[in-house]
């Protein structure tokens, strides 16, 4: 029998828009985010280094999903240009169908902003440098004045990931209440309810997802150890 869709939808059926994967990455980034958080107030540098390494590990590999992961997750097919993304914010509190089987415009430019901050962030903590942390991996590579110049930055990259987070939970609740969109759900579930025109997109295969973990993190550890 036919899927008809929930009660009041008709014709829509649930169809697969995200892959474990990205969902996996996306969730162990909030936890990852908020342990560094939490590690710094709780002056724990040693678990704050690790927890900076497993999110560099962790965005390298979504860097790499984006390039060869599946349809939905890679970075040609949701990255649209700025005039696009602007014109789709034009429509921002228009209530209209769902029909988005990724990233919408505007979604995809604030993924390629939180990716940026997390890799400046994570990458500038192998050269901190400051009385309460012990020095990065780099530290002895560049000059005094070049490594509190990195340090600074830093904590100015941690600032901006924050307000980065917060203008994304807000644009959720915008979509949810202005719009009718809900983006929570297919990211903890993996599907949508589509009409049967629009395509399911293609889903990468499982060996796929253990090379660029591999990666990820062997890019991670060699990095951490001074390579």
């Amino acid at each position: 029998m036919k899927d008809a869709g929930p009660p009041g939808r008709p014709g829509l059926r649930p169809v697969r828009v995200w892959d474990l994967p990205t969902r996996l990455f996306h969730w162990l980034a909030v936890i990852l985010v908020a342990a560094a958080y939490a590690s710094v107030e709780l002056d724990r540098m040693d678990w704050h280094v690790r927890i900076g390494e497993a999110l560099l590990a962790l965005v390298i590999f979504r860097l790499l999903w984006g390039c060869f992961g599946s349809a939905s997750s890679r970075f040609r097919n949701f990255v649209a240009t700025p005039g696009a993304a602007l014109r789709h914010l034009r429509h921002l509190l228009r209530r209209e169908p769902d029909l988005q089987v990724g990233h919408n415009p505007a979604g995809g430019w604030m993924v390629l902003l939180l990716l940026a901050l997390l890799l400046g962030e994570t990458l500038s903590g192998l050269y901190i440098n400051n009385d309460v942390a012990d020095d990065g991996p780099f530290t002895s590579w560049v000059p005094a004045w070049a490594a509190n110049a990195i340090t600074a930055l830093h904590s100015i990259l941690w600032y901006a990931l924050l307000a980065a987070v917060l203008l994304h939970v807000l644009a959720i609740a915008v979509y949810a209440v202005a719009k009718g969109h809900d983006l929570l759900r297919p990211m903890l579930t993996g599907r949508k309810q589509l009409p049967p025109e629009v395509a399911a997109p293609r889903m990468a295969p499982a060996i796929l997802t253990w090379l660029a973990l591999l990666a990820g993190a062997a890019a991670a550890i060699l990095l951490a150890a001074y390579l």
